[in-house]
């Protein structure tokens, strides 16, 4: 795996802020990801973001930030539900390399780029699925086999706990990634989440490291177990989130 020369050093002043530390061997995974990012985006949308200082902040460590409400180190089985390009799942896996990561996306063209960067990275324990979260919330797939499940989609928080909290078993977590504006949407998926078997137990607003890019990290507990009759059918959750 070889790399152009980076300049790594704000890279690692931010780890440092998140009490991340990694082996050479990552950080070159990261920066080949990069690259690898940069350069099928070239053909096909991944990212608007592409800039190298902005990749490694605005996608890198704001995927690593889950650190700051979640033991990750304890944590088995993941699932990152519309990973896109694989934040935060395959920046978390290279950090993490213990953590059994399940990677979802509804285009296939997507998960044909995640497979070309785990191939080219070396790295085992990753999966790839390509389909949509309703279909495989299903009794008999994927329905409450992990851990945890994070997701950075850009949806209504109802919605998205539609789509993620059938896939935690009772006793794991869902960790929703969130830019500034949330208060509303916070109460307002609130008996959402209670029908779904959920319970908001943290929330964190913070700024990226060095940075003045304001997120919201926000943790719901899987307390029961979802009623089979969630997530409806495909589209729904979205045109008609919960109340």
């Amino acid at each position: 795996m070889k790399v152009n020369s980076y300049d790594t050093s704000q890279f690692i002043k931010d780890l440092e802020i998140l009490n991340i530390s990694l082996t050479d061997r990552q950080i070159s995974q990261f920066l080949r990801y990069y690259e690898i990012l940069i350069e099928w985006n070239s053909f096909m949308n991944l990212t608007g973001i592409t800039e190298y200082e902005e990749v490694m902040k605005k996608h890198f460590i704001d995927s690593l930030t889950l650190v700051k409400v979640y033991d990750v180190l304890g944590t088995r089985t993941v699932l990152d539900i519309g990973t896109g390009a694989g934040f935060p799942g395959l920046a978390l896996k290279i950090a993490f390399p213990d953590m059994e990561m399940t990677l979802l996306d509804s285009l296939n063209k997507r998960i044909h780029f995640l497979d070309t960067v785990i191939d080219d990275l070396g790295l085992s324990g990753v999966y790839t699925v390509h389909g949509r979260a309703e279909d495989l919330a299903k009794p008999g797939q994927l329905r409450e086999s992990f851990d945890l499940c994070v997701s950075r989609a850009v949806a209504n928080l109802a919605a998205l706990s539609e789509y993620c909290l059938p896939f935690v078993k009772v006793g794991g977590c869902f960790v929703s990634y969130k830019s500034e504006k949330l208060s509303e949407e916070l109460t307002a998926s609130k008996n959402a989440i209670f029908l779904l078997g959920g319970k908001i137990s943290k929330t964190e607003k913070f700024m990226l490291p060095n940075s003045d890019i304001c997120r919201n990290l926000i943790c719901i507990d899987k307390v029961a177990a979802t009623s089979k009759k969630y997530p409806r059918k495909a589209g729904i959750p979205t045109k008609e989130p919960l109340k």
